[in-house]
């Protein structure tokens, strides 16, 4: 089975090389476009975070504090804890009434490389309000706080609210909560392995609501997608492939870690999910161009502002070009 995304060379010598799977589905559900293995299991990573905010929203936790929609989209994010992000989270903070030391995640610097260096040289203290995960846990903090739930072990498994989210996957998936695989994650969250098939099945859901039954949960998926379209900004960071592709009203879309990226296109119909096999995610960008283009796909900016993350050459300190990243997958087309 051919796995080869991407080769990176260097000159005219392929330096690295990058395996994956990717799976497309269809409005229907079924797989449409493939490459690898569609069926490939492994853990969703922070992919699943727009679906582990849906109890929250489904519950009208907008009704119940005063967040602004930075606050709730930060809900979903794998921020990089510029500043923008810290205000958005403090506030959440103060709204609800959350001590930072309720957070399990753990403390750390900012991920952005400009707001960690700045704060070494002002010789801040690490904080877990930068934890790129903070933002998913104050919402289901709030969540817990605004239900009722007790907030303690609120990131066990067998918690009320985390079973909310393993039963929100397993219906958006169209997989059983008893198959899921379940994980810890860096920030001390479950994390779920399903294959990618089913990934992709929960991501066009994103992209078309309408085929989610539940009405309360139908809304919050609508809401949450909106959200994340209309502040880009706060799901990842500066010039990441999330809030570039999410700045197209067309697509909803989220990474996690060890490779795996899901998006949803509205007006296609379509959904993708994929794994790069190394873990890498610098090249998830010329991964996501190049599918985008090989179903022709129409919004050329899109797909040009992607191959600005990850050019197709590449050049040294001194501005020599020295190598060329290429994507050499081709997907099939399943019936």
């Amino acid at each position: 089975m051919d796995k080869l995304l991407v080769q990176e060379l260097r000159g005219e010598l392929v330096e690295c090389e990058y395996e994956g799977h990717i799976c497309g589905v269809s409005y229907s559900g079924e797989i449409k476009y493939r490459f690898g293995d569609p069926r490939h299991v492994t853990y969703m990573r922070s992919a699943a975070k727009p679906i582990q905010a849906i109890p929250a929203f489904r519950h009208g936790i907008e009704e119940r504090y005063p967040f602004n929609d930075k606050e709730l989209t930060i809900m979903t994010a794998s921020h990089r804890a510029e500043p923008f992000h810290v205000q958005a989270l403090e506030a959440m903070l103060d709204k609800v009434g959350i001590g930072e030391d309720e957070l399990v995640c753990g403390s750390t610097y900012p991920l952005n490389a400009a707001a960690r260096h700045g704060l070494v040289a002002q010789g801040k203290p690490e904080r877990r309000l930068y934890h790129n995960c903070s933002g998913k846990h104050l919402g289901l903090l709030s969540y817990c706080r605004s239900k009722g739930y007790p907030t303690e072990g609120y990131a066990d498994p067998g918690h009320p609210a985390q079973r909310e989210v393993l039963e929100t996957l397993a219906l958006l998936a169209e997989y059983p909560a008893d198959r899921i695989e379940i994980g810890i994650d860096g920030c001390g969250f479950p994390v779920f392995g399903l294959p990618l098939l089913h990934m992709a099945k929960a991501y066009l859901k994103f992209a078309c609501p309408e085929l989610i039954e539940d009405e309360p949960t139908r809304r919050a998926v609508e809401r949450i997608g909106n959200l994340m379209n209309a502040n880009a900004e706060m799901v990842s960071g500066t010039g990441l492939i999330c809030s570039t592709l999410l700045r197209d009203d067309n697509i909803v879309a989220k990474g996690g870690a060890k490779g795996i990226y899901c998006f949803g296109l509205r007006k296609e119909r379509l959904a993708f999910a994929l794994k790069v096999m190394d873990g890498s995610e610098d090249k998830w960008p010329i991964i996501v161009a190049s599918i985008l283009e090989q179903i022709g796909y129409d919004n050329q900016r899109t797909i040009d502002s992607l191959y600005e993350l990850c050019p197709r050459q590449f050049a040294n300190g001194s501005g020599t070009i020295v190598g060329t990243n290429k994507a050499v997958f081709r997907l099939e087309t399943v019936g």
